[in-house]
């Protein structure tokens, strides 16, 4: 099982003599800094933790069972959307295992879609239980969550950090609304214990693969942080996201490259085109996966709008340092995906796949909260609805963030 290290915070002399001496060393396409003409924000964990706060808060699944109860739209089809599904049967069985082996497109998958698919029913029956107080689903996510926590012990195989992201994003959900909305969870210390030693250190370091392997392993890893009140933790993957996000999604403002993550090694114009897919015409909202395919454009677009919204519950608001990024991001996909055509200069003129059950969180944030307009997204958005789950990290966000001011 790898492990990751959490450094050391520079002094202010110190902090500043490394900027300098890596700014000097630094290839001429990496050294543009995230935000011209300023530096980065400090990552600043919350000096007391948010509970639940992981992409879900207390004041949300307030608001989303008043509306259920209410019988309003589109909050009520998507709850019968949910209770409806596998994922809120009483009568699952958890199936864990010791190692998960996942391959590339989880070949071998041994235990993957097991995990994965038990990780959502426990976030699952999470929801459900607050919106219905029924102790029963309450007590069905606990059971699960043990099942997993007393028997793994690591990941393995081409694809253990992704899978990890994966499951390791849905996992704190359930979590949080368990320990601090039900009455007991005596095994919630193993369930943090197996976050800690099996899932944090598989996604701490991030990954230089395609971009949304990084985001997804980025929110699980400030979603363990938040659930272990681990403050270093939870500064390092915003420090990971504040890295990834401009290196995923292109901006004018950027120059006639986009940025590169922090490490990468993409140090030239030819490996920056390689790795954007071999598209060196840029534009606003493209990201670094739409010539492979809609859908883990998808991922990466869901992953920051999670680990954004987390960051909200937790008092440290990341959505105005991406705002413009993401709301163009999710027009220029919502745009082609709703069928205007593709121009010959935007990945030879044809996309492929769909973005998924993806915006909700995002819009909302974007577009009811923050006021930018957004047609197409709203207009992609409100055509899927309800959104379900892509039975990999994503599930129910037309119930837990449709319209939601809180």
């Amino acid at each position: 099982m790898r492990t990751g290290t959490i450094p050391r915070v520079l002094g202010t002399a110190a902090a500043l003599a490394a900027l300098l001496t890596t700014a000097l060393a630094a290839p001429a396409v990496a050294e543009r800094s995230t935000t011209p003409g300023r530096a980065p924000a400090k990552a600043a964990a919350p000096a007391n933790f948010t509970h639940p706060g992981v992409l879900v808060s207390r004041p949300q699944l307030d608001f989303v069972r008043g509306r259920v109860q209410a019988g309003a739209q589109p909050w009520k089809s998507a709850y019968d959307q949910m209770m409806g599904s596998k994922y809120a049967s009483l009568t699952r069985t958890a199936k864990p295992r010791a190692v998960v082996e996942c391959g590339s497109y989880s070949n071998p998958n041994n235990g993957c879609t097991d995990e994965r698919e038990d990780a959502i029913a426990a976030y699952t029956l999470s929801l459900a239980w607050y919106i219905t107080q029924d102790s029963r689903y309450a007590q069905k996510a606990i059971q699960i969550m043990d099942a997993w926590s007393a028997v793994i012990k690591d990941h393995t195989n081409s694809n253990a950090p992704l899978q990890t992201g994966w499951a390791g994003s849905s996992w704190p959900r359930a979590a949080e609304i368990i320990k601090y909305t039900y009455s007991s969870w005596p095994g919630s210390g193993r369930f943090g214990t197996m976050l800690r030693d099996v899932y944090l250190p598989e996604v701490t370091n991030g990954s230089h693969s395609n971009g949304n392997w990084e985001l997804s392993m980025t929110e699980a890893a400030i979603g363990i942080a938040v659930f272990l009140e681990d403050r270093a933790a939870y500064d390092k993957a915003v420090g990971k996201f504040r890295g990834r996000v401009p290196a995923y999604i292109y901006v004018t403002a950027d120059g006639s490259l986009p940025k590169v993550a922090p490490g990468s090694g993409l140090d030239t114009r030819a490996k920056v085109i390689n790795y954007w897919q071999g598209q060196s015409t840029f534009m606003d909202g493209l990201s670094q996966e739409t010539c492979r395919d809609l859908t883990h454009t998808g991922y990466g677009l869901s992953a920051i709008s999670h680990i954004a919204e987390t960051s909200r519950i937790q008092g440290q608001d990341l959505y105005p340092e991406i705002a413009d990024r993401l709301r163009h991001a999710m027009g220029l996909h919502a745009k082609h995906q709703l069928g205007t055509p593709v121009p010959s200069s935007l990945c030879g003129g044809s996309l492929k796949d769909s973005l998924g059950p993806v915006t909700e969180v995002g819009f909302n944030a974007l577009a009811n909260r923050l006021g930018f307009a957004m047609t197409n997204t709203q207009t992609l958005t409100e055509r899927q609805r309800p959104a379900g789950s892509n039975n990999l990290f994503v599930a129910w966000e037309t119930l837990t963030h449709a319209n939601n001011p809180a």
